[in-house]
């Protein structure tokens, strides 16, 4: 880890390597191991809501619950994130683990700049959720089907499989983008008394300094949380936790 080329910016990024992600990695495991209880209960939030939005799939008549289960995850994931961001930091600065304290960490953060970042994370959210409708739209707003759910076929047309191609990269092209908004924007927030635009521009600034290394690290994380669902959303009980972590400790190599 050596630091970025350039003209100082404060915050101060860092230039990263494979041993960083590997250290962050690390850290975060011995983390959880350390604390296994905080890990599974801030983890049980999102498997709830994974449960909950799962249930709203595959119960008649309860489809229009998904749009609000899953704009729940935008305005509370902060929050959960926070504490194992607090988990991590007290961990690492000694600091003995309470759990009356560690919760007034997280509900002291309604004063500072978390609530701005939900926010913006929700009006992402909402404005791919509207743009998703119109590239729907646009390549499939003639077919003929039932609904989505029961007329499958549909996508195997010509016009189908440009959809699916098209609101694939799309939709990769938006999660990068929020990927690197907020890879170490968030725990910066707890860290730093910075506003979240401050935040925001210095997480994205580290994506651009490392961009194959950082688009890698966010490949993973995507990859894990989706092997992490498959077994009933049972896997985000590990797989959170340790990116929970890990994040931390990479930020805290990544920013100066």
């Amino acid at each position: 880890m050596t630091d970025s080329a350039g003209a100082p910016a404060s915050p101060q990024i860092m230039h990263l390597d494979l041993s960083d992600l590997h250290h962050a990695l690390a850290a975060g495991w011995q983390d959880f191991r350390r604390a296994p209880l905080y890990g599974l209960f801030f983890a049980s939030a999102y498997v709830a809501g994974g449960w909950l939005i799962l249930w709203a799939l595959t119960t008649e008549g309860q489809i229009w619950w998904t749009l609000p289960a899953a704009a729940g995850f935008p305005i509370l994931g902060p929050f959960v994130a926070v504490g194992l961001y607090e988990v991590s930091r007290r961990l690492e600065q000694g600091i003995p683990l309470r759990v009356n304290e560690v919760l007034a960490v997280i509900f002291r953060q309604k004063d500072r700049q978390i609530p701005s970042m939900a926010a913006m994370i929700v009006i992402y959210f909402l404005f791919w959720n509207f743009l998703s409708h119109m590239i729907f739209a646009v390549f499939l707003g003639t077919a003929t089907m039932t609904n989505v759910s029961s007329s499958l076929e549909v996508f195997l047309t010509p016009a189908g499989l440009v959809f699916l191609a098209f609101g694939t990269v799309a939709g990769a092209v938006f999660a990068a983008v929020l990927y690197a908004l907020t890879v170490v924007s968030l725990p910066m927030l707890l860290d730093r008394e910075v506003d979240y635009v401050t935040a925001m521009l210095t997480s994205f600034a580290l994506v651009r300094e490392n961009m194959v290394l950082m688009l890698g690290w966010g490949a993973l994380i995507a990859a894990c949380l989706f092997l992490a669902m498959l077994p009933g959303f049972l896997g985000l009980l590990v797989v959170l936790p340790l990116f929970g972590h890990a994040s931390w400790h990479l930020y805290r190599r990544a920013v100066e």
